[in-house]
């Protein structure tokens, strides 16, 4: 008896851990072929073009203004540090190239993909979530309308065209706020300032950040629809608090997907 007690104390944490990894497995592979299918999904005919540009103002032009107040007091705050770290070493100099390699390698890419998840994804889950509670996509796919193609497609295109673009904003107006920073306030020289940027900023550089900015695109639309379609088979929460609850899990998991991918992008990038 004693000895079936010990086994069991034994045998459940390891069956635990074995249904959980199970169940991340399935949940990865599911996403991964909801990704798939949205994607392909795209260059299906006819185009939806106005669908497709109208998730570009949504997801895009909406997020201009979050973007550059973002960028400018990333850019400011990386100025004054960056400023007061450098002069321990004599080394002001290179404070134009400090802000500009750090906000176009790692902190744009970033930054603007949680800004766009906090704005934007949690009301494409909230969105997506709503129809599938109020039967509205099971209303397209009984009138022989893909569901995916007719709502989810349009936003990863339009994520995967706005996201590179809201990266490059937030890097001009971050490093327009660290010339503030550093220029205007602090005295260092403007054409020094720029001409660090220059030397030491390489087309490989842009390039990585771009390459983020489209990975972080598809992770945000795949992981904030597929929240929101699969609203109806969560087991904590039906109806609203189903929607709500997985509003909150889809921005929550792109965030830590977010940081998750850029460490992985980063040591293939280097």
């Amino acid at each position: 008896m004693r000895f079936m007690l010990r086994l069991s104390t034994i045998i459940s944490p390891l069956t635990a851990l074995g249904r959980g990894t199970t169940f991340i497995v399935q949940e990865m592979g599911r996403i991964a072929m909801f990704f798939f299918r949205s994607f392909a999904l795209i260059f299906y005919r006819p185009f939806q073009i106005n669908k497709t540009m109208q998730q570009m103002y949504f997801i895009g032009a909406k997020s201009v203004f979050v973007i550059c107040l973002t960028g400018a007091f990333t850019g400011m705050v990386l100025g004054l540090q960056g400023y007061y770290t450098l002069v321990k070493f004599g080394s002001t100099g290179f404070l134009g190239a400090a802000v500009a390699l750090t906000l176009i390698r790692e902190l744009g890419p970033v930054l603007t993909a949680i800004m766009v998840t906090g704005r934007a994804g949690s009301a494409m889950a909230a969105e997506v979530g709503i129809m599938r509670i109020s039967e509205e996509i099971d209303a397209l796919e009984t009138m022989d309308i893909n569901p995916i193609r007719f709502l989810v497609s349009p936003k990863l295109a339009a994520a995967l065209i706005s996201m590179p673009l809201l990266t490059a904003l937030f890097d001009v107006v971050g490093i327009l706020g660290g010339y503030l920073t550093g220029s205007v306030l602090l005295g260092i020289s403007p054409g020094v300032y720029f001409t660090r940027i220059e030397t030491s900023v390489i087309l490989e550089d842009v390039t990585g950040g771009f390459i983020k900015s489209v990975v972080f695109a598809a992770v945000i639309v795949t992981i904030c629809c597929f929240q929101g379609y699969f609203t109806h088979t969560r087991a904590d929460g039906f109806g609203a608090k189903g929607v709500s609850i997985s509003t909150t899990s889809a921005v929550v998991i792109s965030c830590v997907l977010i940081l998750v991918t850029d460490y992985v992008l980063t040591s293939f990038l280097l």
